[in-house]
């Protein structure tokens, strides 16, 4: 229960989105126990927002123009330590989390969260506590743990040939990212890849875009060619 006699949170939110913005500012503005002191809608405002407002905790969407989330959040980290920086984002996939957090986010929460989950995320950040959705938990797991495959029914396994060892697989492949790679020479989406495999598109689309930068592909085309070429299909 809010203790009556507390003073509120002072809290910044940014979000590139007006209407999301202006939504979270009014729904947490509401509450007794939260007082919104500023607002912004890029990176670089937020910083300003935060040096002008001193908050206790910043919520923060992840993709942002002019400063990202994720520099806005190191920017944050390194010039108002004491502000407690609360991520709110769609982005869940093992690579937004990790970067962020290294960044030096106190909590990651998906947009999905309901605005008293949102207020205790704040008050906790700002106590110095972390706090982790439980969709970014499990991708935080699933990254920990890559060389063990998830369990899922022969009916709907996505098919992932013959996986070669590590040391095998050319120009730094991991072995999930090989297997993704033979799925795309297969000619599967990136939402059958998902589904087959039990990761999200997010997660995906970040090792496509690592598989790219592997193989120096340009496109899907080239990396099926070198998957191809490479006898990964």
């Amino acid at each position: 229960m809010t203790d009556p006699t507390a003073r509120p949170l002072r809290v910044v939110v940014a979000d590139d989105q007006a209407s999301v913005r202006e939504g979270l500012v009014l729904m947490l503005d509401l509450l007794p126990d939260i007082d919104v002191v500023g607002s912004a809608a890029n990176g670089r405002q937020a910083l300003d927002q935060v040096a002008e407002h001193r908050p206790a905790a910043i919520l923060l969407d992840l993709h942002m123009p002019v400063l990202d989330g994720t520099e806005t959040t190191r920017l944050l980290t390194e010039q108002h330590p004491e502000v407690a920086v609360v991520v709110l984002t769609t982005y869940a996939d093992d690579a937004s989390v990790l970067e962020t957090l290294r960044a030096g986010a106190r909590a990651y929460l998906t947009k999905d969260a309901d605005r008293l989950h949102i207020a205790r995320t704040l008050h906790s950040a700002a106590a110095g506590l972390s706090v982790l959705d439980p969709r970014v938990q499990a991708t935080l797991l699933a990254a920990a743990t890559p060389s063990v495959p998830p369990v899922r029914p022969v009916a709907e396994a996505a098919p992932a040939g013959n996986a070669a060892p590590a040391d095998d697989l050319p120009d730094g492949l991991t072995p999930r990212e090989a297997e993704i790679l033979t799925l795309m020479a297969r000619g599967m989406t990136n939402a059958e890849i998902a589904a087959g495999l039990f990761l999200s598109s997010n997660t995906i689309k970040t090792h496509i875009n690592r598989i790219f930068a592997k193989t120096a592909s340009r496109d899907r085309v080239a990396a099926i060619r070198y998957a191809q070429q490479h006898g990964l299909d």
